[in-house]
C-alpha cells in the first residue's frame, strides 16, 4: 500500500473515532462532565507517558514546557475548555450544535489568522466566512438564543490552534505536555468532588479510563496521516469528524432538528464545500508551480 494511502486510511480512522466518540461519552451521562475531564486528563496522560517512555523521549515534555512556558499552559486551558464543552454537550442532549461548531472551526480558524496573523484572505474565503456569519445569525434569530455550544467549541480550537503553531512539537508530544499541565488541576478536582463516579462502579470505573485511550490513539493516527497526505485533504477528510456527530445526534440520539437548523445547516455545507475546493484548486496551483520551477531548474 502506497504512503499516501496508508495516510488517508489513518486519517478516517481518526476522525471516525473523532465522530462516533458522542456514542462513548453519553455511556456516562450519569458522570458530571468535570469528573470525566478530569478522568480523561488523568488517563490520557498515563498512555501518553507510557507511549512517550517506550520511544525514550519522555524528558521531551519537560523541555517543550521549558521552551513554551506561556503557549503550552494556554493551549492546555482552551483545549480542556474545549473537552469539557463537547462532553457536557453530548451529556444534555445537544451533540447538534457540538458537530456545527467542528463544522465552522476551520472557518473560525481562516479568519483568526487574518485578524490575528495578519493573513490575506482571497475572495472565496471571505465568501465561505460570510455564509458561515449567515448561518449563525439565523439560526439565532430562529431559535431566539446564541449557538453558543458550537461558537464556544469553534472558538477554543481555533485559539487553540494558534498557541499550536507556535510548539515546534509533534501532536502526541504536545498534548502530553498540555496534560501534564492539566493533571494537578484534575487530581484537585477529584479530591474535592470525592469523585463517586468511577470508584465504585465497575463498568463506570472502566469506561472512564477508556477516555485515555480514545483521546490518545485518534492524535497518534493523525500524526501518522497528516506527514503522508496533503494539507488540503486532510481538510477535507476532517468533515467525517462532525457529520458523524450530526447523524450520531439525529439518527441515534434523535434530538431536535429543525427548519431553522436545516437553514443554518444548509448554509454551513455549502460554506464548507466552497472553503474546500478553493483549497483543493490552490494546492493544485502550487504543485503546477513547484513542479514548473522544479523543470526549468534541471534544464
Amino acid at each position: 500500500m502506497r504512503e499516501t494511502a496508508k495516510g488517508i486510511w489513518a486519517l478516517m480512522a481518526t476522525f471516525t473515532i473523532w465522530g462516533l466518540s458522542p456514542l462513548f461519552y453519553k455511556q456516562l451521562a450519569q458522570v458530571d462532565p468535570g469528573t470525566v475531564l478530569a478522568h480523561r486528563t488523568l488517563w490520557s496522560l498515563v498512555f501518553f507517558a507510557a507511549l512517550l517512555a517506550l520511544q525514550g523521549r519522555l524528558r521531551q515534555v519537560a523541555g517543550l514546557l521549558r521552551l513554551h512556558p506561556v503557549a503550552v499552559p494556554a493551549a492546555a486551558l482552551l483545549i480542556s475548555c474545549n473537552w469539557f464543552v463537547f462532553i457536557w454537550a453530548v451529556q444534555v442532549g445537544r451533540t447538534v450544535e457540538s458537530s456545527l461548531g467542528y463544522y465552522i472551526f476551520p472557518l473560525v480558524s481562516v479568519l483568526l489568522g487574518r485578524v490575528v496573523l495578519g493573513e490575506r484572505l482571497a475572495r472565496v474565503q471571505w465568501i465561505a466566512v460570510a455564509m458561515v456569519a449567515t448561518a449563525v445569525a439565523l439560526l439565532t434569530y430562529g431559535l431566539g438564543a446564541m449557538p453558543q455550544i458550537s461558537l464556544l467549541l469553534a472558538a477554543t480550537f481555533g485559539l487553540y490552534g494558534l498557541f499550536k503553531r507556535r510548539m515546534e512539537a509533534g501532536p502526541v508530544l504536545s498534548v502530553a505536555a498540555e496534560v501534564a499541565v492539566l493533571a494537578p488541576l484534575a487530581m484537585l478536582w477529584l479530591l474535592w468532588s470525592s469523585a463517586p463516579y468511577g470508584m465504585t462502579d465497575a463498568q463506570t470505573t472502566g469506561l472512564l479510563m477508556l477516555a485515555g485511550p480514545i483521546t490518545a490513539v485518534p492524535l497518534i493516527l493523525f500524526s501518522y496521516g497528516s506527514r503522508r497526505v496533503a494539507m488540503a485533504t486532510t481538510g477535507l477528510l476532517q468533515y467525517l469528524n462532525p457529520t458523524l456527530q450530526f447523524l450520531c445526534a439525529v439518527l441515534v440520539f434523535t434530538e431536535p432538528f429543525s427548519l431553522w437548523h436545516a437553514a443554518a445547516f444548509t448554509l454551513i455545507w455549502l460554506g464548507v464545500a466552497v472553503y474546500s475546493v478553493s483549497a483543493l484548486l490552490s494546492e493544485r496551483r502550487s504543485r503546477r508551480a513547484a513542479k514548473t520551477s522544479s523543470v526549468l531548474r534541471a534544464t
